[in-house]
């Protein structure tokens, strides 16, 4: 007697984002030149790249906004 195959539920495509092409929207971590996680807001990647360059001080860690296609460096805060 012969099983009835169970089919699975069509699956969306998945948003792949690739590391080695810059993202085009939001903003993006770039760590020692690679990019790496993708964020919606500048203060979640800002916040994504304190809490690395906490871990990692050593890290080089960018805030990459694909809408001017521009970088800045997180820093750490400056206290006078």
């Amino acid at each position: 007697m012969k099983k009835p195959k169970i089919e699975a539920e069509e699956q969306q495509p998945r948003k792949v984002i690739r590391a080695d092409k810059a993202p085009t929207t939001g903003y993006s971590l770039v760590v020692d030149g690679h990019f790496k996680s993708h964020h919606d807001t500048v203060e979640a990647a800002e916040e994504a790249g304190m809490a690395l360059k906490h871990k990692f001080p050593m890290l080089q860690v960018q805030v990459y906004d694909a809408a001017t296609k521009t970088r800045s460096m997180v820093q750490w805060p400056v206290h006078a």
